[in-house]
């Protein structure tokens, strides 16, 4: 068969076959199809969708293209957790040595910086000498020592959706509903969990502009999830505005240390918590939700979580002071302030304008081989629904390249809205759905 008949089926919204999807994606992870046609396929996907059916033998395509991970060795429960991206968002990084320290064994396969949306690993990275390119025998090994273990998408394990990520960073398809849930899953089936808690996020710095396509998603992700016979719970949440103050790889990291510690936003507390809870419910650790909660909490409190971060980033490679001495991370040599001409209340802090002003400065990326500044980002000084003063400074930019800063300093700008009346609340945690 050829790659443009399908590729032109596609985009006339025709349903293809198993074996039809099957070739487009093993052609391409093989060599033999090359990225611009990978790109036009993928685009006609991005506009004329795929049908359940089309998305569980998409994934289930790109689970085959490797190895799938026996973890059945390890004793315990299986549990992941992973967000569909946003602006702010280093819940894993806080959800993860929760439910780790609660007994729950949390194999974690996380990506990189994704269009405006910073990447896991990327913030990992930031952390001196944290490696991510554990061997599959060295993740299974300090999965079944410490509970936790970060790793990047090796290619061993779905190497086609490996080779899919990147291309849709730079294809302006990152928003396609199937592509998103064929891509989290093959990759967390693949993993060899038993349940999966699911971040789908919704609002302006997700992916999803919209709570119907949010909540499409999710259904979609966890019907694929049960089709495999995998506990799977979805949590679709509010990214209108970025999530805790940090925005940015060493300063998310920072911010990590802090809610670890007790000391974090409330926002993004609130939501690890939850998160984890859900995980150690999942897993069976709990015998309610309720409880669940309060052994998130708990561990939060009485600082195992903050010590079991500490214990893996000491295991991969890293060095666990940069959590304590901040100088230790990668630091920017630029600072320019952000303030308000006039007096009101914080009513837009637009998530997607915050993430795309830190990509400029060097914090994500443009092409799929472009490198990550660690340093740069943006710290926000207020939230929506505060009261500001006429000169008072909404966030700060750190950079390191001068150059980039007039064009983020615009962007920031024009993310900002201050009214004169205060915002309705917007709730964190919009629906469950599973």
């Amino acid at each position: 068969m050829r790659t443009v008949d399908l590729i032109h089926k596609k985009r006339d919204g025709v349903e293809l076959s198993a074996e039809e999807i099957s070739h487009l994606v093993e052609g391409y992870t093989n060599g033999e199809i090359p990225d611009y046609q990978m790109s036009a396929f993928l685009m006609a996907v991005f506009y004329s969708g795929m049908v359940d059916r089309e998305v569980s033998v998409l994934t289930d395509t790109m689970i085959r293209s490797g190895r799938s991970l026996d973890l059945s060795g390890i004793p315990g429960v299986k549990v992941d957790k992973h967000s569909t991206g946003g602006v702010g968002d280093k819940t894993s990084l806080i959800s993860a040595p929760l439910a780790a320290a609660a007994g729950v064994i949390v194999p974690m396969i996380s990506g990189r910086a994704l269009g405006h949306a910073g990447g896991t690993l990327d913030k990992l990275e930031s952390i001196p000498g944290f490696r991510t390119d554990l061997s599959l025998d060295e993740f299974k090994a300090q999965l079944g020592e410490m509970g936790l273990a970060f790793i990047g998408q090796n290619s061993e394990l779905a190497p086609a959706d490996k080779k899919l990520y990147a291309l849709r960073d730079v294809t302006a398809t990152v928003e396609s509903i199937p592509l998103i849930a064929s891509s989290i899953m093959s990759k967390k089936i693949a993993e060899g969990i038993d349940a999966l808690v699911l971040d789908v996020k919704v609002g302006s710095g997700a992916f999803m502009k919209k709570q119907v396509d949010a909540r499409r998603l999710a259904q979609m992700m966890v019907g694929i999830g049960r089709r495999v016979d995998k506990r799977v719970q979805a949590l679709i949440t509010d990214m209108s505005q970025p999530l805790g103050y940090a925005v940015g790889n060493a300063l998310e990291v920072m911010e990590v240390s802090q809610t670890l510690q007790g000391s974090g936003p409330a926002d993004l507390t609130r939501l690890s918590i939850e998160l984890a809870a859900r995980m150690i419910f999942l897993a069976k650790a709990a015998p309610s939700l309720e409880a669940a909660r309060d052994i998130a909490q708990r561990k939060l409190v009485d600082g195992s979580a903050y010590r079991k971060f500490k214990q893996v980033i000491q295991a991969q490679g890293g060095n666990p002071a940069a959590l304590d001495k901040f100088e230790l991370l990668p630091n920017a040599t630029g600072m320019r302030e952000i303030t308000t001409p006039r007096a009101g209340y914080v009513s837009v802090i637009n998530a997607e304008g915050i993430g795309n002003a830190s990509v400029r400065m060097g914090a994500g990326r443009g092409r799929k081989e472009d490198a990550i500044d660690a340093a740069v980002g943006v710290i926000l000084e207020v939230k929506v629904g505060e009261k500001v003063e006429a000169g008072s400074v909404l966030c700060r930019l750190y950079y390191t390249k001068e150059e980039s800063v007039e064009e983020a300093a615009e962007l920031v700008e024009d993310s900002f809205r201050i009214s004169g009346q205060k915002p309705d609340e917007r709730e964190l945690i919009l629906e469950v759905v599973g």
